[in-house]
């Protein structure tokens, strides 16, 4: 059975209490934030929701994270706003479809992998960025509408009975688990609220006011657009947008489960299993999304390892959205409201504020840029691609400081160069300036035996100061030169001509 479906670890002991619970959790946490992913990029609630039923079924049978949950997300809505009030919701449908054949591409090329290439303090500040975001989003549940139509803050009463239910969730939240861990704390807390709420009568914001749920089983739609160059042309870069951010946020938040759960997710089949969901999506009305951190770490922090959660979740909620919206819409917000607070207090990475001081300072200016991008942008894709060339740019100036130059004239009256370090586009300056050409002898050796040329820069410099030496009248010769340096030279041989200086005793080793 297990050779046949290859898609579940059946020896893995679930916690079926557990897996239910949580993906019961989740689906109620769920249904609040889809709802409002949707009305943000401009489109119908059951957009959203509809997105987050197949984007979390699919991802959770094949993806490469157990326990992981995806959904519509605020980085998909943000991306695809503009195209929704420019061409409508059937160019959103067309081009999240295509996103999807991305992302496929990306997993069957082995491309998620490069996940690996974003260091440690752009992390920290993808997750205190969404960290902050998380709260942020909360804070219009403190909001109504008035006469004129506009959003302001609830005032009196109103705000005294929402604020009093949001701690109440949050005291339950944080509490419940020091006295028994028999029932998820979150889903304990939304009930607990909810059967207060509605067994005082208290007037208080509900799912119900934000929209309604009401819907039936996704129906299956292609998009009704020109199939020609035109339309690829409009939705082609949106597309791309929307599969980076997607793999970048569903790859980061599978690094940070990685993490909190000590195990060790697929990434390549979470970007097939991700590229297919948001392929399904566009075809069953869905806006899109990717993997969700908030909900994602309300499974994991309520026991769920597992994929029945992620399942259970997504099933749950279509049987939501089909038969209780009735139900549903009468949940008090306040109850999703302090859940979700709580979530962003979990993901914040309360220990980056103590090693500031102690990290290099680029790692520490990098994290709170990332933050702040994640924050005020809300781009997260921009925020991680920033980080990322900041680091390897910095990586690169550090790195062009250790090329260094041992100098020594043999008995013979050579001249030896051992050069120490990488030969690349940021050390050639330093490389150049070791040598002394006009005070050196007829002939000069230059040793990589502790180095090695990296790319065309570096041949370059090579090939500089070979004509600098053949202008004196000198010969120069490489020595210990690895073999995929020596490939360098040979595909660049009519840029450079040198004298490579055999040595059949020693071999350095291609792979560093």
């Amino acid at each position: 059975m297990k050779q046949v479906l290859s898609l579940f670890d059946l020896s893995q002991k679930v916690n079926y209490k557990n897996e239910i619970l949580s993906g019961l959790t989740v689906a109620l946490a769920l249904i609040p934030e889809a709802i409002a992913f949707a009305l943000i990029a401009g489109l119908s609630p059951l957009t959203g929701l509809y997105a987050a039923f197949t984007m979390g079924l699919v991802t959770s049978v094949f993806g490469g994270r157990p326990g992981m949950i995806s959904g519509a997300t605020g980085a998909v809505a943000v991306v695809i706003v503009s195209l929704a009030k420019s061409h409508g919701v059937e160019y959103i449908f067309a081009a999240v479809v295509l996103a999807g054949v991305i992302q496929m591409a990306a997993g069957f090329f082995k491309l998620g992998k490069f996940i690996r290439l974003v260091p440690h303090p752009v992390m920290f500040g993808f997750v205190n960025g969404l960290a902050i975001v998380i709260f942020m989003a909360q804070l219009t549940s403190f909001k109504v509408t008035d006469a004129s139509g506009d959003l302001v803050w609830m005032q009196g009463s109103q705000l005294y009975i929402m604020l009093g239910l949001v701690l109440l969730t949050m005291l339950i939240i944080w509490g419940l688990p020091k006295l028994t861990k028999v029932v998820p704390a979150s889903l304990t807390a939304i009930l607990v609220v909810t059967a207060i709420v509605l067994g005082l009568g208290l007037e208080t914001k509900t799912v119900g006011d934000i929209s309604s749920i009401q819907g039936g089983f996704p129906p299956f739609h292609i998009p009704s657009v020109p199939f020609n160059l035109d339309t690829l042309g409009v939705i082609f870069p949106y597309a791309l947008i929307i599969a980076g951010v997607g793999l970048i946020e569903s790859l980061l938040t599978l690094n940070l489960i990685d993490e909190i759960t000590e195990t060790r997710g697929r990434s390549n089949k979470e970007a097939i299993a991700q590229g297919a969901a948001n392929f399904i999506t566009g075809l069953f009305s869905g806006m899109g999304g990717c993997a969700m951190i908030g909900q994602s770490l309300i499974n994991i922090s309520s026991g769920a390892r597992a994929r029945l959660s992620g399942i259970v979740a997504s099933v749950m909620l279509l049987v939501f959205v089909m038969f209780g919206a009735d139900y549903i819409e009468q949940m008090p917000m306040a109850a999703l409201t302090g859940l979700m607070i709580m979530v962003s207090i979990g993901t914040f990475e309360w220990a980056s504020f103590k090693v500031i001081g102690k990290m290099p300072t680029h790692d520490i200016i990098v994290g709170i840029l990332v933050a702040a991008i994640t924050v005020l942008l809300h781009n997260l894709a921009l925020a991680v691609l920033i980080g990322v060339v900041i680091s390897a740019l910095v990586f690169a100036w550090e790195n062009a400081k250790r090329i260094r130059a041992r100098k020594f004239v043999d008995d013979q009256g050579v001249k030896h160069y051992e050069i120490f370090g990488p030969l690349f586009f940021g050390s050639t300056q330093a490389f150049a300036e070791k040598f002394d050409v006009h005070g050196d002898p007829e002939k000069v050796i230059i040793d990589f035996k502790e180095s090695r040329v990296n790319d065309m820069s570096g041949i370059e410099a090579l090939n500089k100061i070979t004509e600098r030496y053949h202008k004196a009248g000198k010969q120069v010769h490489l020595k210990h030169l690895s073999a995929d340096c020596r490939k360098l030279l040979e595909n660049a041989e009519k840029i450079i001509d040198v004298n490579i200086m055999e040595d059949p005793t020693y071999k350095v080793a291609v792979e560093i």
